[in-house]
Order: C-alpha cells, then structure tokens, then sequence
C-alpha cells in the first residue's frame, strides 16, 4: 500500500514523498497511531493538536479508521481558529475538527479555542491549557505561504514568547482560504485569528506534517530549499530531532537530500 517512492533527509527533517495524497493520508495516519500507541504505553496521556484544512482531510479520515487507538486517553487542542465568524459559521476549524475526527473517535479531553472569549482571556485560558503539560504530538499542514498554523511570514517569530496570539492573515493566507473552497471570496475571508507560536508548536515530541497537492509546490520547495527564516516559517522544521514531512509527487517536485 505505502507507494513510497522517495525518502529524504534535509537537515533533520524526515521527507516522504508517496504516489498520490490518499496514500500519504493513509501511511500518515499509520504512522501516527503506531506514535500515539507507543507514547500510551509509558503515559497516562496522549496530548495532541491538530490542523483543520482541506490538505488533512485523506489524513484524518484514515485516522480514524486505524483501530486499536484507546481515544479515552487523548487529550486533543486545536492550532488556530478565525476571530469574527459566527459560532454557527461552517468555515471555523472547530466544526471542521468536531466533523471529522472529535465527534468520531470521541477523545477523552477535547480542548477548543473559544474566539467568543475576550482575545485576552481566551490568550491565557488556552494558554494555562497547553502548558500543563507537555504537547506528544502535532498534525499540521504547511501553508501556501509557508505558514505553520496562521504564523504567516509578516508575523512568524521563531523565539515568540507567546504561547498563543492574536494575529493579522496576509493576502496568501486569505486567497488560500478561497483556494481551498472554505469561502466564496477573499472579502468573505476574516483577516484576524488566533494561532498557537511556532514555538508552541516545535517545543511537541513528534510532528507529522502532511503536505499534498499542487498548490503547495512552492512553499515545499522553499520549506526544504531555501535558507532557514521567518519569510518562508516552515524552514524551520528543519532544526527539529523528530519531525517527518509528508508530500506527494504534486507537491514534492525534485528536492535533493542534502
């Protein structure tokens, strides 16, 4: 099934690159519950953040379909959500995470931002949350723009004190959103959210990252190929000991390992 028809290394970042974006959903997800086994093995508790984008969608079905998961002992956040939707607005990340995975595998702590809270006590709230304890695992995607959560280039900070904040999408990171389908226009897109820091995110043990699709070649390319910085954030996926990149041939290109 794995279709894996290349590996490489780019500094310490793991890349996978598979036939096509079902088959690198599946082995993600795989690959992610044999992590999430092995950590309940040694833990009483799993604690994870997930992304919600089209890009997680083969990733997220195939997970919850991997059996042998005991889900009453995760402990499950999400990375970002928009500021200005309504509760009830399909576009938010909450419904979109709730849909495909939270209201299937039923985990044992489900812990949303709540962007109907004051920007600064939700900050905290979420905040205290996350710091309890340490983070195991993170499932994400990486931007058009090279973004990791909505850590844009304009606003990403590699020593971001914050654990989560308050910030503006750039124009990228809008049109993406119609890319994708999730809004008719880039005037329906909201131009704030919160995101956890890139920090937050780095400082979990494992990272999966999956990446498919043509319209994320070139944020792939300057993820693996380009110097280490802000103007592409993803680069610095390269600096962590435990992190795989999953991509398919749409999104790979040629990449050499170096």
């Amino acid at each position: 099934m794995s279709e894996l028809l290349k590996t490489l290394l780019v500094d310490q970042l793991n890349v996978e690159v598979y036939q096509n974006r079902k088959v690198l959903g599946q082995v993600a997800a795989k690959n992610v519950a044999l992590k999430m086994k092995e950590i309940l093995k040694d833990k009483d508790r799993v604690r994870m953040i997930f992304a919600a984008a089209p890009s997680q969608n083969e990733f997220l079905e195939a997970l919850t379909k991997e059996e042998g998961i005991d889900w009453s002992k995760v402990t499950a956040f999400h990375m970002d959500e928009y500021i200005g939707l309504q509760a009830s607005a399909p576009q938010r990340f909450s419904h979109y995470l709730k849909e495909r995975l939270f209201d299937i595998v039923n985990p044992g702590e489900v812990y949303l931002i709540d962007c109907e809270n004051t920007i600064g006590d939700e900050c905290r709230r979420y905040a205290n949350l996350l710091t309890q304890e340490p983070i195991d695992i993170v499932c994400f995607g990486i931007g058009e723009n090279g973004h990791i959560a909505f850590n844009d280039p304009p606003v990403a900070d590699f020593q971001d004190p914050a654990i989560i904040k308050s910030v503006e999408l750039d124009l990228v990171c809008q049109q993406q959103q119609v890319n994708d389908g999730c809004f008719t226009d880039i005037e329906s897109v909201p131009t704030h959210a919160l995101t956890l820091t890139i920090p937050t995110l780095i400082s979990a043990s494992y990272l999966f990252c999956m990446v498919p699709g043509t319209t994320k070649r070139d944020a792939v390319q300057k993820t693996l190929c380009g110097p280490i910085s802000t103007k592409c954030p993803a680069t610095i996926l390269r600096r962590h000991e435990n992190c795989t990149l999953y991509t398919d041939i749409d999104s790979c290109g040629v990449v050499e390992e170096r």
